[in-house]
């Protein structure tokens, strides 16, 4: 092998864990779309190790999916390769990060190798693996410290703490990343780590040189691209995760974004059918409901004495059915959800959130009772507002006749007003107050 094939091998293979000095090999005997079959190597291996695939230039990386006696179901993380009858398999070692502190500023892959051009990573002493376990329930810390995002609806009627995790619902062009975007301006973070999972391929330099430009100096940035396998794709925000974790735990406090979820649902059920799973709700196998808490619990306050993260999850609501069986998972594992409605992207105020669907289950930790008040106050009147929307338009409300509904028409839309915020907009820095000043106007 060449030194530059053996320079290749050493940075696909730089992130796996050690594994004995007495190499376990064996060749490849069936080859499909979606996965390939290895003889010799299942007595060796275990579910989740990964698996060198020797091509004649070059060393493709892949991942068991299955094992039984005839032999070992491999998943490669490219797919493109054209891998033939008979090609070499070597047992690699499971695959795990070795976060350093500066990588942040950069932009890796999902498997750990700079996409930025600024050169190599150096690798950090603690290996953070992938698929690494939450904290345990009874050592974390308590959430209380309050969190302003800059976003007057999400701190008025949605707000976060530290280490809450949060998940932006809603369908496709609705302003789900633009809205990630402005949460990416957030101050108060050490660190903040973005996991792109399935995004479109020219969305990523608009993302790093616009939103995340003025926090670019501390931010570790994740990608894995709609156009890579489902295996990449899969490994993106678990990756994410690693990287989180690893700042977590020298005490800092992590601001994570991982856009999409659903994204990471649909590689992992690419994998479970490879792997031979049945498919029992829309095509969704039994693992990616049991993957998805895994992934989601990881996120949140650390062990008393470290650090935190704080998560916002989005979920790509599929034909804006929000009763999706993984948005319906999603929503009951987070601390939060947000809903973005396209009827109210149709009518130009963005962010288009339902303030009426959305709820954050920590908000009375930031609320004070005066605001908790208001807020509960202004909540019935655009409900009401809108319960009557189509009486009004129909000519049957009267002025004068319901003292609630003529408050609701005179301030609601001013509230509407009031929390329309652009991209570019200067974020927020008292939600209540500016609130309180629009109405007023």
């Amino acid at each position: 092998m060449t030194n530059a094939l053996l320079k290749l091998h050493d940075e696909v293979l730089a992130g796996l864990e050690e594994v004995p000095l007495v190499r376990v090999g064996g060749s490849v005997c069936e080859v499909t779309p979606t996965y390939l079959r290895v003889n010799g190597l299942s007595q060796h291996l275990r579910l989740g190790e990964r698996v060198s695939l020797q091509l004649a230039d070059r060393a493709v990386i892949g991942e068991v999916v299955r094992l039984d006696t005839g032999g070992a179901t491999v998943k490669p993380f490219d797919e493109r390769t054209a891998i033939g009858i008979g090609a070499e398999a070597w047992r690699a070692g499971a695959l795990a990060f070795r976060p350093h502190s500066s990588w942040k500023g950069r932009v890796i892959s999902a498997l750990g190798l700079p996409l930025d051009g600024k050169g190599s990573l150096p690798l950090g002493e603690w290996r953070m693996p992938l698929d690494g376990e939450p904290p345990d329930a009874m050592s974390r810390a308590r959430i209380e410290k309050p969190l302003r995002t800059g976003v007057r609806v999400i701190d008025l009627f949605t707000p976060m703490c530290q280490g809450q995790r949060l998940g932006i619902f809603a369908g496709s062009g609705v302003g789900k990343s633009t809205l990630l975007s402005m949460l990416a301006r957030c101050e108060g973070f050490d660190t903040v780590v973005v996991a792109l999972v399935g995004e479109r391929g020219r969305e990523v330099r608009e993302f790093l040189e616009g939103p995340l430009a003025p926090n670019r100096h501390r931010a570790v940035v994740v990608v894995a691209t709609s156009d890579e396998s489902a295996m990449v794709r899969r490994l993106a925000p678990q990756a994410g995760l690693a990287v989180a974790e690893y700042f977590r735990d020298r005490g800092e406090s992590v601001l994570l974004i991982v856009d999409s979820v659903t994204r990471y649902a649909h590689a992992a059920r690419d994998v479970a059918l490879a792997a031979g799973e049945p498919a029992v709700a829309r095509g969704y196998a039994p693992s990616v409901f049991s993957a998805l808490p895994r992934l989601l619990e990881r996120a949140g306050p650390g062990l008393e004495g470290t650090g935190s993260i704080s998560a916002v999850f989005s979920v790509l609501v599929d034909g804006d059915d929000h009763n999706d069986p993984v948005a319906d998972a999603i929503r009951g594992t987070l601390d939060g959800h947000i809903v973005l409605d396209r009827a109210i992207a149709d009518q130009g105020r963005f962010p288009a959130v339902n303030i009426l669907g959305s709820v954050s289950r920590l908000a009375d930790l930031v609320w004070s009772h005066d605001q908790r008040e208001l807020i509960r106050k202004l909540r019935s009147l655009i409900s009401r507002f809108e319960d009557t929307r189509d009486l009004r338009l129909l000519g049957g409300y009267t002025p004068g006749s319901d003292h609630e509904l003529d408050q609701a028409v005179a301030v609601v839309p001013k509230i509407y007003d009031a929390l329309r915020q652009l991209a570019d907009a200067p974020p927020s820095r008292d939600a209540f107050a500016e609130l309180a000043q629009a109405i007023r106007g």
